[in-house]
């Protein structure tokens, strides 16, 4: 198997090494194919289980701000604090998961909806009260505030340094604040 850092990991894989990438348990391979009938059905049950938990913290922490702008800045610092403290995961998601439509569609289909509800959520409610430019597609103001994320996650996972992720979600926030405002 690669060395962590290499983002082509999964392809040569086995299914036993994912599982232990993604679950970090120990469980032996017979056990895995109880479950999974091959590691494409691992890795994607192992992502919509991320996702899940982090969709549900997000929605948790933003249903306690009142802000639109701190709904937005919250989302990015969850976003980069839930990816840059599993780099495995980013990997994948960054690296692995785009080369395949077979993944990429329903995933973005699924949960890319749903993510991208939040950001255009906070975005309405903005523009409702006057925070935010009304001139501007919500939509693309959602894919904006999402590329920006996601780029840096890919720039992250490339990069040799190592730093801290979640410590850039203030400036990307202020980017995509400073482009929403009045």
């Amino acid at each position: 198997m690669a060395p962590r850092s290499e983002p082509t990991w999964y392809k040569d894989a086995i299914i036993y090494e994912i599982h232990v990438r993604a679950f970090y348990d120990s469980v032996t391979d017979g056990t895995i194919y109880l479950y999974f009938r091959n590691k494409e059905e691992l890795l994607m049950t192992a992502i919509n289980t991320a996702f899940d938990a982090f969709m549900k913290h997000a929605r948790a922490e933003l249903d306690t701000i009142a802000s639109p702008s701190g709904k937005l800045r919250r989302l990015a610092q969850l976003h980069l604090e839930a990816l840059g403290s599993n780099r495995d995961l980013a990997v994948v998601l960054q690296m692995e998961l785009r080369q395949s439509a077979r993944f990429l569609a329903p995933f973005s289909h699924q949960h890319m909806v749903e993510y991208l509800g939040l950001v255009r959520s906070a975005i309405r409610a903005g523009q409702a009260q006057g925070v935010f430019r009304a001139d501007l597609r919500e939509k693309i103001a959602a894919n904006c505030f999402f590329g920006a994320l996601d780029e840096m996650v890919t720039s992250w996972v490339l990069d040799e340094t190592n730093y801290k992720l979640s410590d850039v979600a203030d400036s990307v926030a202020d980017v995509i604040l400073l482009g929403l405002g009045r």
